[in-house]
């Protein structure tokens, strides 16, 4: 950081490879959401198998509804131990609802929702806020990846662009969150680091803790491709 929201398109500048990843969370993503100052600690923004279900397990599944993920939490951030970061989540899924160019009944991994997330920095006293809307999410028992894309934030260049995200079920001491510029998405370009596009669900594992409140994850089976299913056609 100094703060959590990124700037993901930006090349990150750092000497060894090995401390790219470092570098890119700790000062790559200073300049997302805005600074409002501070003096006390930020507002937040507000089980399955990986075997193929039998027959009367897939019909349990689709008679609870659609994959969910919902909940808010602050996390601990290795990297940023002091500060107060925070996000929430409102994702369902809703499949085949984002029909795209080559892809003109959409995708089953097609999801809506919103995350908001807030990053209180205890070296500046200053809060960055950012909003997305959910465009992708994917559950598998008490885990899942979503990704969203950004809509509202003090830095313009932000704009539109997606960001991942994975959680793990649960509150403190149980439950995890991940976002894609803490400790991955770093590629190598002409022999200089730079971040990334972010693609949809693409995210790493949950690996912060959350230390307070909690994230609830709904598991779903992806549903059949509907009749005349194909990119391109």
């Amino acid at each position: 950081m100094p703060g959590i929201l990124s700037t993901p398109r930006r090349r990150i500048t750092v000497g060894a490879v090995a401390a790219t990843t470092a570098f890119a969370a700790l000062t790559g993503l200073s300049h997302v959401a805005s600074a409002s100052a501070s003096s006390s600690s930020a507002s937040p923004h507000a089980a399955g198998t990986d075997a193929a279900p039998a027959a009367g397990t897939a019909a349990k599944e689709k008679q609870t509804g659609p994959a969910k993920v919902s909940g808010e939490g602050r996390i601990f951030y290795a990297y940023s131990p002091d500060d107060d970061i925070r996000f929430s989540v409102d994702a369902t899924a809703a499949p085949f609802s984002r029909p795209v160019d080559q892809l003109p009944k959409g995708m089953p991994s097609d999801a809506r929702g919103t995350v908001a997330f807030s990053h209180w920095v205890a070296k500046t006293k200053e809060t960055r806020r950012a909003e997305a809307a959910v465009d992708c999410l994917v559950t598998a028992g008490d885990t899942a990846t979503l990704t969203a894309v950004i809509t509202k934030s003090a830095d313009p260049r932000e704009i539109g662009t997606r960001y991942g995200f994975s959680v793990k079920n649960g509150g403190p001491g149980k439950g995890r969150f991940g976002f894609h510029w803490g400790v991955s998405n770093v590629d190598i370009v002409d022999g200089k680091t730079t971040a990334p596009r972010v693609g949809t669900c693409m995210a790493p594992a949950p690996f912060a803790p959350v230390t307070q409140g909690g994230l609830k994850v709904t598991h779903g089976e992806l549903p059949p491709l509907p009749e005349g299913w194909q990119p391109g056609r």
